[in-house]
């Protein structure tokens, strides 16, 4: 799929009052371990930790709240207009609150995968992830390193000179901004190297392209 826009962002869209609540409504939920696809729905082992850790280390806690997605979701349907994607979507899944403290990143990944979800009874059963959104909720100021980069070449970065394809999205840096960003794109969080980065991201789910 060609693309003329990878991403799609919004300055200082959400106030920092909002941004503030979801942090200490974030703070107060369980905390776990981030996880990722090869990993999801068992229980970890000491070689799975150690595995998982060379792509992601972070905290996370799931949050649900009505008046998260009302704040953010008219920004995801702004976004894929406004870029010119028009993606369809009609769920967003639950809201993945995410700590980056020191030395913590999420390696190149992208966030949607092949096969449909196969959850029959729930609203994202036979769909895909389209459109995925990252809520900055800590100001650039109060961190270093956690850098959001994107690659454009839209294969595993992993597999070639990152270099000549890479994108720091210095626009997410503004507490409040949002990125909005097709699923299929690669993209990471670099290790923090001072402070702690909170962020707030969504996927949203529609029937696979035809």
């Amino acid at each position: 799929m060609n693309l003329s826009n990878y991403y799609w962002s919004f300055k200082s869209a959400v106030p920092a009052k909002i941004c503030d609540d979801i942090i200490n409504f974030g703070l107060s939920q369980n905390e776990e371990i981030a996880n990722i696809g090869n990993f999801n729905n068992k229980k970890l082992t000491q070689d799975n930790l150690k595995t998982l850790k060379r792509t992601r280390n972070s905290n996370i806690a799931w949050l649900d709240e009505p008046w998260i997605y009302k704040e953010v979701q008219p920004y995801i349907h702004q976004a894929n207009k406004n870029a010119g994607w028009n993606f369809s979507w009609d769920w967003s899944e639950s809201c993945q609150f995410t700590k980056y403290k020191l030395n913590q990143y999420y390696d190149w990944h992208c966030d949607s995968w092949e096969a449909p979800y196969n959850k029959p009874g729930r609203p994202e059963h036979q769909k895909i992830r389209k459109l995925s959104m990252t809520l900055q909720l800590t100001d650039g100021s109060e961190y270093e390193g956690g850098e959001l980069e994107f690659d454009f070449r839209n294969y595993n970065p992993n597999m070639r000179d990152e270099l000549k394809h890479l994108r720091k999205a210095k626009e997410i840096l503004p507490k409040g901004s949002i990125i909005v960003f097709p699923s299929f794109v690669w993209h990471r969080v670099k290790p923090v190297t001072k402070g702690v980065r909170y962020s707030l991201v969504m996927w949203n789910v529609g029937y696979p392209f035809i």
